[in-house]
């Protein structure tokens, strides 16, 4: 299975697991500088595939938001930006 693949099956919850743990990796220990390219590498691309996958969550939410002649479609915002925070 290619890495591709392999990224486009799992959850995002899993996904976000990894990244955690790369995360977790490169900030703890001491990691030769090629392991280091290779987690920030996989890292970008798990990160990558968390916000494809919270933006067609994104898109559901609009579509259905948008389905009833009494709802209507509204932009979605994190929680920072509804305490007028920025992230």
């Amino acid at each position: 299975m290619s890495d591709e693949t392999l990224e486009q099956a799992l959850s995002f919850e899993q996904a976000m697991e990894k990244l955690e743990e790369i995360v977790e990796r490169l900030e703890s220990s001491d990691v030769p500088l090629e392991t280091a390219i290779e987690l920030f590498q996989e890292g970008m691309k798990l990160s990558h595939l968390c916000g494809g996958k919270l933006e067609q969550v994104e898109r559901k939410i609009e579509a259905l938001l948008d389905g009833g002649p009494e709802l209507r479609t509204e932009p979605f915002a994190s929680a920072g930006e509804d305490r007028g925070e920025t992230l």
